[in-house]
């Protein structure tokens, strides 16, 4: 049984998580760092404890004193969120040891799927379709090299195998470049995830990044929650999902989502997870799997009605699925826009003291966010601080109550990416839909955003 959860996270995501344990009635534990003792979901949890200063790796990323503060404050289990240790096998690991319950999948799974050639290895047989390209680690070998790369054809890209986010990842489109270009990412891979391994794909020119939540239970069900394009990204970092992926009829959706639920109970997840594919010409092509609560869960509680949170906890405690894939229900389009401390278009982090926060509401509108005014942003995290999600009808409508909802609020003292989201709002491609991720970088580019 579990009653008091450890929310081994900050922010945003850790008053989301705080919510739905107490919708359950069970107590919460915050951790914070010296910089975030003002955070609200410390106030209002039944337990606080400071776990170290301000930069991350001696506080958020600090697994063992993260232990202890569990162990201090008589927690049954630990919730990562997304980000800081979520996806790390080590730190689920120590959980598991320690005889807490770590409310996410088994070590084995995150460190299965955190492998990028052993997640294309398994899901390859598990029959998800993925990226042309070998299921196993690049050799150094020279030639060995260039002869992997000639069974796929370029242009191909290089990736670190245990990389994410973006990074660690590099374009090649001739043999000439290739040998030079797979060192170069094999070093930057080492310095910045501790493993060196690297593996190619073929390269898609312009694909759409679309997405499927799935949840299983551990007890041999599995369910998917359809799709979110997020498409509208800057260097590979999202700021814009929604659902329905506009132009995908849902029978393609439902059979590639139904591949990930099985694949799901083939590995052996548990809880929440996230099937990223990059979909290109009518074809799904999977790149990894998030074994968390994605930043984007909020379009598809909103069009499915399903509190993903929720179920991660009851997953967890031992339950079964509350309900099963012919249950799964689907509703109007949902749209979020992540809202960054950034200069909307310049994009250099902006902290600060927020002189004035005015949530926006009305119809359809959903603002997750831990500000309120006389908050002060601190430099030293992840430049997130709202989530507003609009729901409608159609994705028209949608759109309508977003551009009200984004002028509605009301963020002083700070700069904020707003303005490029009300201006991406009015942008033609967007407005028709199904663009591909290269689409706003080409406009930022082109002089679109002009100065903030």
């Amino acid at each position: 049984m579990v009653r008091r959860v450890l929310i081994a996270n900050r922010g945003e995501i850790a008053l989301r998580i705080q919510r739905a344990c107490r919708d359950m009635g069970l107590e919460t534990v915050a951790v914070f760092s010296e910089t975030d003792a003002d955070l609200r979901h410390v106030a209002l949890a039944d337990q606080s404890l400071c776990i170290g200063p301000a930069p991350a790796a001696k506080s958020y990323l600090d697994g063992r004193e993260i232990l202890l503060a569990a162990r201090l404050t008589g927690a049954d289990a630990i919730h990562p969120g997304y980000g800081f240790l979520s996806e790390n096998a080590g730190f689920a690991e120590m959980v598991e040891a320690a005889g807490l319950v770590f409310i996410g999948p088994p070590s084995a799974a995150i460190r299965t799927m955190g492998d990028k050639v052993a997640a294309k290895r398994a899901m390859i047989a598990a029959g998800v379709p993925c990226v042309p390209g070998p299921d196993s680690a690049l050799p150094e070998d020279a030639q060995a090299i260039r002869a992997a790369a000639a069974g796929i054809g370029y242009p191909l890209i290089i990736k670190a195998a245990g990389g994410g986010g973006g990074r660690g990842m590099r374009i090649v489109r001739s043999e000439a470049a290739l040998v030079e270009a797979a060192a170069m990412t094999r070093e930057e891979a080492g310095r910045a995830f501790g493993n060196r391994d690297i593996y190619i794909e073929k390269f898609l020119e312009f694909p759409r990044h679309v997405e499927i939540q799935v949840l299983a239970d551990g007890h041999g069900n599995a369910i998917h929650l359809g799709e979110r394009d997020c498409s509208a990204q800057r260097r590979h970092q999202k700021l814009i999902e929604e659902s329905p992926a506009p132009g995908i009829d849902r029978s393609v959706i439902d059979a590639i989502g139904r591949r990930c639920a099985e694949a799901c109970i083939a590995i052996g997840y548990r809880g929440a997870g996230t099937f990223e594919f990059l979909y290109e010409n009518g074809a799904f092509y999977f790149i990894e799997m998030n074994t968390r609560v994605q930043v984007e869960h909020p379009v598809t509680e909103m069009v499915t009605g399903v509190d993903i949170v929720r179920e991660q906890l009851r997953i967890a405690m031992g339950e079964h699925l509350s309900l099963a894939q012919e249950d799964v229900a689907f509703s109007g389009h949902a749209i979020e826009c992540r809202i960054n401390a950034e200069d909307a278009f310049r994009f250099t982090p902006s902290p600060g003291l927020v002189a004035q926060f005015v949530a926006p509401g009305g119809p359809g509108i959903r603002v997750d966010s831990h500000l309120y005014s006389g908050y002060r942003v601190p430099p030293h995290y992840d430049s997130l601080v709202a989530k507003i999600i609009a729901h409608g009808a159609t994705r028209k409508e949608a759109i309508a109550r977003m551009r009200r909802a984004l002028q509605e609020a009301t963020i002083d003292g700070i700069r904020t990416t707003i303005p490029l989201h009300l201006r991406m709002l009015e942008e033609q491609g967007f407005v028709v839909g199904g663009f591909d991720i290269h689409h706003l970088e080409r406009l930022l580019q082109g002089g679109w955003g002009g100065q903030s």
